[in-house]
């Protein structure tokens, strides 16, 4: 920080920060960024200390005392929740006698959602981007860490890293595209025959045994929706990673701070809730999170997560749907591939080199097959 006439602080965790301070760097467009959100994982117990992820958000402040930019960081013990996995990395440094955790993590927990890292005030220095990354290294030199991390970062934001010289790791989500459709047909009349074809064979299969589907928001979603939804999440995680990572007094925080923001869809059958996918709406994407079911129904996934989700987008006018890591069946249901990306800070350098290596053959390997699941979308193939 020296070559900078900037300081940093640490913050004791986002729910410290006014809400209105956080916001002004954090803006408006990605709710997963603002202050209710992360100060919910933080309140309800979800993100703590306790859980791995110890909050320690690094701000600059102006002048007058009030945050001009901000960075979602936690201390973590453990590599879970975080969708962009490094335990061989892990594995690799304790074999030689370091010790990776606790390492810096800068994300939203839980959270493979692309999106901003370095929350900037619109009147912010012009080095205050790089003053956050900086204070990010020395927070990491100062301790001895291993490691800091910066996931799912925003791509206009990655040239930040690079040029302070930070790893840069690939990855592929697979999210889609609206092109100005005004209905779920108009979207079918983009793909192959054969494959518009299945999507309405799996969208009837879904709702023929008598199955309803209700989108709701806001003041609309009651507590008895988030007991039925809480459900359906712990048997999803239960099946997935062993432990839900979120609590259930997350669910009820959220509806009362960010009900406008969330889309619960719920498919019920007599009245009764039996599956549910929990959206959280942007300001030009729809963001597919969670879903769960307790009766097993062909195809209800696909219907609830992926088909009722673009519903949702072109009603709204939304320009994208995200629905998460992984998943390759979502191309088949009209996802294309999509480039997601990482910055790794590693001190050692012999330890950097070795990552940097195995990072330089994973970015080939990860276009090689970006380029082959391009080629199987269902959107029909121009003609030569």
């Amino acid at each position: 920080m020296s070559a900078l006439p900037i300081t940093a602080r640490i913050a004791d965790g986002v729910a410290s920060i006014p809400a209105a301070h956080w916001d002004a760097c954090a803006g408006s467009r990605n709710p997963f960024v603002s202050h209710a959100f992360l100060s919910i994982l933080e309140r309800s117990g979800s993100a703590t200390a306790r859980a791995g992820w110890q909050s320690m958000p690094l701000v600059i402040d102006d002048a007058a005392g009030v945050p001009v930019a901000v960075a979602p960081a936690y201390a973590k013990s453990h590599s879970q929740g975080e969708y962009v996995f490094d335990h061989a990395w892990a594995d690799a440094w304790e074999r030689a006698g370091g010790r990776y955790y606790p390492k810096v993590q800068v994300a939203v927990p839980f959270t493979p959602v692309p999106g901003p890292r370095l929350l900037l005030r619109a009147d912010a220095p012009e080095a205050a981007a790089a003053a956050l990354i900086a204070a990010i290294e020395a927070l990491t030199d100062q301790n001895r860490l291993s490691s800091a991390h910066a996931t799912f970062v925003a791509p206009e934001q990655l040239p930040e890293f690079e040029r302070a010289g930070w790893l840069v790791r690939a990855g592929t989500q697979f999210h889609w595209a609206n092109r100005d459709y005004d209905s779920f047909d108009a979207f079918l009349g983009d793909l192959a025959s054969r494959k518009r074809k299945a999507i309405r064979k799996e969208r009837a299969a879904a709702l023929e045994s008598g199955i309803t589907v209700r989108h709701l928001s806001g003041a609309a979603i009651t507590e008895a929706h988030w007991n039925a939804f809480w459900e359906f999440y712990q048997d999803t995680g239960s099946r997935k990673w062993g432990r839900p990572y979120l609590t259930r007094p997350f669910f009820s925080m959220l509806g009362e701070a960010m009900g406008d923001k969330v889309l619960l869809i719920l498919a019920e059958r007599d009245g009764r809730p039996i599956a549910g996918a929990l959206n959280l709406i942007g300001a030009d994407t729809l963001y597919g999170r969670y879903w769960g079911c307790v009766e097993d129904v062909p195809f209800l996934h696909f219907e609830l997560c992926y088909y009722q989700a673009i519903d949702a987008a072109i009603a709204r006018g939304l320009s994208s749907v995200e629905a998460g890591a992984q998943g390759e069946h979502k191309l088949a249901r009209g996802y294309a591939p999509v480039r997601t990306w990482s910055a790794h800070y590693l001190p050692d350098p012999g330890f950097r080199r070795a990552v940097a290596d195995y990072l330089d053959r994973e970015r080939e390997a990860v276009a090689a097959e970006e380029e082959y699941l391009g080629e199987l979308t269902p959107f029909r193939k121009a003609s030569a």
